[in-house]
């Protein structure tokens, strides 16, 4: 009775952060359509005005409307989370069932993965920027190096925990190749932890990238994010808090539910 409960619940959750994602991700692309103001448009004149009737979420310090800048800034910082999270997750899934095909690939690769976790993910990121640049594409390489080594790792401790059930076993008696039984035998059952890490790669990403574009080492002005729009009203959020209030509500809700969906997937 109690697993049927934890299960509903997790089903529940899952659900609920379902909703959310989807609902952020067409008020970011859809919802640019039925505003008036263009997230580039300044007017010096309207600079700072609090929300109202003709701007929901108020004005930036150069009187561009928030809630079109708020919803540029989500097409960005979702598009960027997802991005850098099927790539890392893709080039992860190669390395965790190609190194454990031999000893000497295992050694370099996990070597590999593991002097990156050595540092920590945001001092990372900031190097690696630094030495790259802030295009979109750049940020999405570097999230995506940021994110390899732990789901690397986990698809690497699936494959040795799948690998030693008897089917396998038999499959290997049989005279199955190590690659046949990797992506035939082994990969299909281990797809489900695998889509619940991918979400929380997803947020994980967008909460680096946000923390870079806050730094000014992400997506450079004037092309929005929510890092950047949060990095811009740093600056006057005692006159004007709906500077940070809303990229930042809007920030949490999405990372949360993308949790909620990563929890979800979990079985």
């Amino acid at each position: 009775m109690k697993k049927t409960s934890f299960g509903t619940c997790r089903r529940g959750q899952g659900r609920a952060g379902f909703v959310i994602v989807v609902l952020m991700l067409f008020f970011s692309t859809a919802g640019s359509l039925f505003l008036k103001a263009p997230a580039q448009q300044i007017n010096m004149a309207e600079r700072l005005r609090p929300p109202s009737a003709e701007h929901w979420f108020g004005t930036d310090t150069l009187g561009r409307d928030l809630l079109a800048r708020v919803l540029a800034g989500g097409r960005i910082s979702l598009g960027l989370g997802f991005s850098a999270g099927l790539l890392s997750t893709a080039l992860a899934l190669l390395t965790g069932l190609y190194g454990c095909v031999n000893r000497i690939t295992e050694i370099l690769l996990f070597g590999f993965c593991d002097a990156l976790r050595s540092i920590p993910a945001l001092l990372l990121s900031i190097a690696l920027m630094t030495a790259l640049g802030g295009s979109y594409v750049q940020v999405i390489v570097v999230l995506t190096l940021c994110s390899i080594p732990v789901t690397a790792r986990l698809v690497r401790s699936l494959v040795l925990v799948v690998r030693e059930q008897p089917y396998i076993q038999a499959m290997k008696i049989q005279g199955a190749g190590p690659g046949r039984i990797l992506f035939f035998h082994v990969l299909p059952n281990i797809l489900s932890p695998l889509a619940a890490q991918f979400s929380f790669t997803c947020a994980q990403a967008m909460l680096i990238e946000g923390a870079l574009s806050f730094l000014g080492a992400g997506i450079p002005p004037p092309q929005p994010s929510w890092g950047n729009i949060l990095q811009e009203g740093q600056t006057v959020m005692y006159s004007a808090p709906w500077m940070i209030l809303f990229p930042g509500l809007c920030m949490a809700l999405t990372i949360f539910g993308i949790n909620l969906l990563g929890d979800g997937l979990r079985r």
